[in-house]
């Protein structure tokens, strides 16, 4: 039997993480159809969409809708429940916002791949209102029973999916504190073939993200700056010129930069240095199969990629002082790391082992959907 298969993701804005995702279920899935709130994608970024064919929500078309589409947040449960699956057989949903609220009908299996709960409607409610300048006032109000009425939609729209997927077991207890769902864990795909290893690494520590608070670039700036010792910074954002402003001599900001030269910094750099809390972190994983060991805050996604005295150092407390603290310690050569061997460990988190894991687990689970067999693991 030949399945129809939609594909549900939210936005299509730029070719980064989820997208990544996206590519390689493609991949799995090659005659899928794609739905999605949005499609912004330009020039070479729309080339891993290949002949697929995408289709967007109504928010596409409302005023301001290119620059301004995620002030529709309100909107996006509605604009989701539009689309008309009917016919398809297997629905396919990549969420982090809204993309599990599809409607579909007993006899349509859904699986849904989990980048992160609504982060900002849960757990990071509180972080984001007071960064954003929204935990007073009328504005702040309005803000949070808008939040409100997500968290209500977002607990009941978990019930329409059939089986869960997180790309971390950090994601998969997420889900079961939100949704009370289990999930499987398949990590996500990380091309780390792209890669290679200096012989010899350069004296410089690196760090690649992009400068928006929760990434927490400001703790690698205040440690660096204590420490002295050189520091490249790669990425752009809101947050830039600010830490511009705080950094001292030694750090380096190169802004946004293209593939190659990432690569080419991630395969000569001393250590990465990776401070915030993430659902799985690609870069963590994409420095190590740079050979490059990894000096990242021991939660979230870098707990699971990040073997502590073998692959890199976890250190406990986001702090200034702990992140100081590690690097110290690597700079005393208190441990011993091997680039051939920090390479092998990235392996694990290929695109090959993505697609197989990701393949074989859905048409395991459709065998059962088709048999009338339960479907979770508990």
């Amino acid at each position: 039997m030949t399945l129809k298969v939609a594909l549900v993701h939210e936005w299509l804005v730029s070719h980064a993480g989820s997208e990544k995702v996206v590519e390689q279920i493609l991949q799995c899935f090659p005659a899928s159809d794609l739905f999605c709130l949005v499609d912004f994608l330009e020039g070479v970024d729309r080339n891993f969409l290949g002949d697929h064919q995408v289709y967007p929500s109504v928010i596409q078309r409302l005023p301001l809708a290119h620059r301004y589409f995620r002030q529709y947040l309100p909107l996006m449960p509605l604009a989701i429940e539009r689309f008309d699956l009917s016919d398809y057989d297997l629905v396919l949903s990549s969420h982090h916002a809204v993309a599990k609220g599809v409607l579909t009908r007993a006899d349509q299996l859904h699986v849904s791949y989990v980048h992160t709960p609504l982060r900002y409607g849960w757990d990071l409610q509180h972080q984001y209102l007071q960064q954003s300048g929204l935990n007073r006032g009328v504005k702040g109000w309005l803000t949070q029973a808008i939040l409100h009425y997500l968290r209500l939609w977002d607990v009941a729209s978990a019930n329409r999916v059939d089986c869960f997927v997180a790309n971390s077991r950090y994601v998969a207890r997420r889900i079961w504190k939100t949704y009370r769902r289990p999930a499987q864990v398949i990590y996500p795909p990380v091309e780390t073939t792209r890669f290679t290893a200096h012989p010899q690494r350069d004296d410089f520590y690196l760090t690649v993200s992009r400068c928006v608070p929760y990434k927490r670039l400001d703790l690698t700036v205040a440690a660096f700056n204590q420490l002295g010792l050189p520091l490249v910074v790669i990425g752009a954002g809101p947050g830039l010129d600010d830490l511009r402003s705080q950094a001292k001599p030694n750090i380096h900001f190169l802004g946004y930069q293209p593939d190659p030269v990432v690569e080419d910094y991630m395969s000569r750099c001393k250590a990465f240095i990776f401070p915030a809390e993430e659902d799985f972190g690609i870069a963590i994983v994409e420095a190590q199969a740079a050979g490059a060991p990894v000096i990242a805050f021991g939660r979230g996604g870098a707990a699971e990629t990040v073997v502590h005295g073998k692959t890199g150092l976890l250190f406990p407390a986001q702090t200034v002082a702990s992140l100081t603290e590690w690097v110290q310690a690597f700079e005393a050569e208190q441990f011993s790391f091997s680039s051939e061997q920090i390479q092998n460990h990235a392996e694990k988190f290929s695109v090959e082992r993505f697609r197989q894991e990701f393949k074989t687990f859905v048409q395991v689970i459709w065998e059962k959907f088709e048999q009338g067999e339960a479907l979770e693991m508990h």
